[in-house]
């Protein structure tokens, strides 16, 4: 039962796996409410009972706090199993719709039914939100799940394995450790769902893998993410709302801020003020505030991205402790290497503008971005973000936190994913809505049958 728990899998048991979980699924193993809610009660109290081994694994990886992993780890993730427990009977049945008239009488509806083997592959930078919560939308709408985490944070990918193989059935939820072999030999078996968090290179590899089944897949990705400060915002709310955001798990973060766009006629005073939010948060490492880099190749990639005569404030790192402290440039055009691609570490190039037409062509010089945000007061350039800017999700005079609204669906757009989750939004990921419509066998009429007329038509053209 634990052959998969702490040895590398080989591509004959991973097709064997996913053959055990199709087995079951078919037998119906999966489809009463009863048996969802009782095993998402179970990974909730996993949870609750090691939460003290899941933080310290975390910290082991890359240094994040107890509160940070709290924060963002632990309490998003319960607080997605107990809406599903609390919902769930609701999101499983039909859902009535409207029938027209020229089907009158007869009513119409939605069903959702599980899709049947889900891979979810999680990523690194909140390796347990980013793998689990995934699979709690698996869970509820009744599938199977293989979860591939990410082999970069070892500690936590290893005590999700011993957790969840250790507790749960194979042929239902299963843990499959490993790198790039394992996961290649993953993505060669064929599924119902796929489900990935990552870069859109490997997005790409993951839908390429999917295509020859038609594989249901979600990529759920990143980009070049700006926010925009407006002459008119409410600058120091504003830069305290983005200085949280972008240094929170030292910038390795999807939906932070990647790059400033600041109205010229404020540069001066946004820069004072980023600066004195900064310091004010003494970030260190005793403030249970600065996360280490995931790795040395990551580490030495953004430091890469620092070009010293543009350091407004900050530059200063350390290798040997994998920390980069947070970093302020200016002066920054789109030619230079930080805006070249996603930072994902504690770097903010800023930029200047003087109208919304810069800024927004600006922005629609990159691929669409997983987030956008704009700070002002203004409803006209409110209209105007919302109408001009693509992005796949975002916030108006606030960062990051419409990921912790369980009600807002979390997806990108174009480059930077398809698809979307997050409360019910993560059951309909896993699910697909039969469309029904049941009529009574009482009532019949000739209308529709051969022997067309122009009669028959015209009354078609006015029941349509």
């Amino acid at each position: 039962m634990n052959a998969l728990t702490h040895t590398p899998a080989t591509a004959p048991q991973i097709a064997q796996l996913v053959a055990q979980q199709r087995d079951f699924f078919r037998r119906n193993g999966t489809q009463t409410l009863d048996f969802r809610l009782a095993q998402l009660r179970k990974l909730r109290q996993l949870i609750v009972e090691h939460e003290a081994e899941l933080i310290a694994a975390i910290h082991a990886d890359f240094g994040k706090s107890k509160y940070e992993t709290q924060l963002t780890e632990i309490l998003p993730l319960l607080g997605e199993i107990n809406l599903a427990l609390k919902k769930l009977k609701k999101w499983i049945k039909p859902t009535k719709v409207k029938t027209n008239i020229l089907n009158f009488p007869a009513k119409s509806y939605l069903v959702p039914e599980p899709l049947g083997v889900a891979l979810v592959i999680g990523a690194w930078n909140f390796p347990y939100n980013l793998s689990l919560i995934p699979t709690v939308g698996s869970m509820a709408a009744g599938n199977t799940t293989i979860i591939k985490p990410s082999e970069l944070p070892a500690a936590t990918s290893r005590i999700m394995a011993r957790l969840i193989n250790d507790n749960f059935e194979p042929h239902y939820l299963r843990v499959v450790e490993g790198g790039i072999p394992e996961t290649t030999a993953l993505l060669q078996q064929r599924y119902d769902k796929i489900f990935f968090t990552g870069s859109p290179k490997v997005g790409k590899i993951v839908n390429q893998a999917a295509a020859p089944h038609l594989t249901n897949v979600t990529l759920e990705l990143g980009g070049k993410n700006p926010a925009i400060f407006t002459k008119d915002c409410s600058l120091p709310v504003a830069v305290k709302r983005m200085i949280w955001g972008k240094f929170l798990n030292a910038g390795q973060l999807c939906i932070t801020t990647d790059y400033a766009l600041v109205h010229r006629d404020i540069k001066a005073e946004f820069l004072r003020l980023a600066v004195a939010e900064i310091e004010k948060s003494n970030f260190s490492p005793e403030n249970h505030n600065l996360v280490q880099i995931i790795n040395e190749r990551n580490f030495d990639r953004v430091v890469g991205l620092i070009d010293p005569e543009k350091v407004h404030y900050g530059g200063r790192y350390s290798r040997a402790e994998r920390l980069i402290y947070p970093t302020i440039l200016t002066d920054v055009s789109t030619e230079d290497a930080i805006m070249q691609e996603e930072i994902f570490g504690p770097l903010l190039p800023v930029l200047e503008f003087d109208t919304l037409d810069e800024a927004f062509a600006l922005i629609q010089g990159f691929e669409k971005p997983l987030s956008a945000y704009l700070f002002s007061n203004d409803a006209h350039s409110k209209e105007r973000f919302l109408r001009e800017v693509p992005f796949g999700n975002g916030g108006i005079n606030e960062a990051v936190m419409q990921n912790s609204n369980p009600d807002l669906p979390f997806g990108g757009v174009g480059n930077s994913g398809m698809g979307s989750y997050h409360g019910e939004y993560s059951f309909k990921c896993f699910s697909h809505y039969k469309a029904v419509m049941e009529k009574t066998p009482v009532i019949e009429t000739n209308l529709k049958y051969y022997g067309y007329t122009e009669q028959k038509i015209k009354l078609f053209k006015k029941l349509m």
